[in-house]
């Protein structure tokens, strides 16, 4: 598989930052954009790394090497989580001069210092890293960080190593940070972490993230829309779950941390949900709002995964009224329990995850087919892409001939789900890489929906 081709120069042309991976990475590449340009970084390039998938180390490796074909005179400073996991691999390549684990990123010291690793014990990490971005140069939405690190400790994932434990943001520091982007014209605000609704935990008073969400609402009253990133389906307060529901500024769509539809391979992956407390929460959501999307992570062939098991998740997709999944084939991870259980065929794992992705493009269509002849108004990404409030991509007639696909999880992980996220520049839109936007992006228009292409809808204007 080739590496993707590498994004234009942002405005800065001394310096690019690549980023792959999640929307945290994305908030995070822009704050080292000021931190970098603060310490007097030039010449450089930054790659800020995935490590959700081996796929994902593979392409950062492959990403690290195009960009120094591309900029062959320019320093090469890899950073993110796979840099924090396994600094030492990236710092052996020839192509990199200097590796930065995910806490030293976050200050301007380490981009001036010519120290080859700087990559301290993540799980000694106690605070976030609060930076305040004024605005994204993609004009539709900006992330705000409120929450880093995870408690939990999935037996198939590597994340919590590569970015430590759970870890808020002050409210007072979020709202203000929210304010801030809305007075420069962003319209609509992710709220984005590793575990989003663990904030709060190690907050005086252990405020829920429902709370968090309320006072945003309330002291940001021009915001538009206020999105959230991925959540984890067991840990949705009463508070949020009536603001998702009743409040027409929270966006009606939730991507919901799902990753299987059987229990016993929730046990075993350390899931805290049931299968059925899945299905309850996703049927009150839709009941409460029905114009509610739903999106979901889902893996096929985790070890001891049978036909029966692959079944359940399968049917997950119809009973939960799923729009938009990520279907991935299980990734072993050395160092996480899960790589040391039994192992399904690798064959076995590739059809599994071929006949989930195909069952995700049937729910897909389906909610196309449910816009087609009505009216809404979508936010423009860039000239001829705009995309509704329930994340469904949408393409203009005659004026674009491809928008990013309408998925809502992590940047770059729609189509082929075997890939690792796309490269992409640290000012692109949640969750898919954009071009830098046109003129009209962040715009509202209303558009009558005449057919779809299995990814976007075919809108005109009216």
């Amino acid at each position: 598989m080739n590496a993707p081709a590498l994004p234009p120069r942002a405005s800065d042309e001394s310096v690019e930052i690549i980023t792959l991976g999640c929307r945290l990475n994305a908030f995070e590449s822009e704050a080292m954009r000021t931190l970098a340009s603060d310490a007097a970084l030039s010449n450089a390039v930054i790659v800020n790394t995935c490590a959700v998938t081996g796929e994902a180390v593979r392409q950062a490796r492959q990403t690290i090497r195009r960009a120094r074909r591309e900029h062959p005179d320019a320093e090469i400073i890899v950073t993110g989580c796979a840099a924090q996991i396994d600094p030492q691999s990236f710092a052996a390549m020839p192509e990199v001069a200097r590796v930065i684990g995910n806490a030293e990123k976050m200050r301007a010291d380490a981009f001036s210092t010519d120290e080859r690793v700087q990559v301290a014990d993540i799980m000694g990490v106690r605070e976030i890293a609060t930076h305040m971005v004024e605005g994204f140069a993609e004009r539709t939405r900006a992330y705000v960080q409120v929450q880093n690190g995870c408690d939990h400790r999935c037996t198939f994932c590597i994340i919590p190593y590569g970015r430590g434990n759970s870890r808020s943001a002050a409210a007072g520091d979020v709202v203000e940070q929210v304010r801030r982007l809305v007075d420069n014209g962003t319209p609509e605000v992710v709220l984005t972490g590793v575990d989003l609704t663990s904030w709060g935990g190690d907050l005086p008073g252990a405020p829920p993230l429902g709370n968090l969400v309320a006072r945003i609402l309330k002291h940001a009253p021009d915001l538009k829309m206020l999105r959230l990133s991925s959540i984890d389906a067991i840990e949705m307060d009463d508070q949020l779950f009536e603001l998702i529901t009743k409040n027409e500024r929270v966006a009606p769509y939730l991507h919901l941390s799902l990753q299987h539809g059987n229990d016993l391979i929730l046990k075993r992956m350390k899931r805290r949900h049931s299968r059925a407390q899945a299905i309850e929460l996703c049927q009150r959501l839709k009941a409460a709002r029905p114009e509610i999307a739903l999106g979901a992570d889902l893996i096929a062939g985790f070890p001891t995964e049978t036909e029966a098991h692959f079944a359940n998740t399968l049917a997950l997709i119809e009973e939960c009224a799923l729009t938009f999944v990520h279907a991935f084939p299980f990734s072993p991870r050395t160092g996480t329990p899960a790589a040391r259980m039994p192992q399904v065929d690798r064959r076995i794992v590739k059809d599994r995850a071929a006949r989930l992705r195909a069952k995700a493009t049937e729910a897909l269509n389906k909610h196309l087919d449910r816009w087609i002849g009505r009216e809404a108004i979508a936010v423009v990404e860039r000239d001829g892409c705009a995309r509704l409030p329930d994340f469904t991509g949408v393409l203009i007639e005659r004026r674009a001939e491809k928008c990013p696909p309408p998925l809502g999880g992590r940047v770059g992980s729609g189509g082929d789900q075997d890939k690792a996220p796309a490269a992409a520049s640290s000012i692109l839109t949640a969750p898919h890489p954009l071009p830098p936007p046109h003129k009209g992006a962040g715009a509202h228009i209303r558009l009558r929906f005449t057919h779809h292409d299995g990814a976007h809808l075919i809108g005109v204007a009216v």
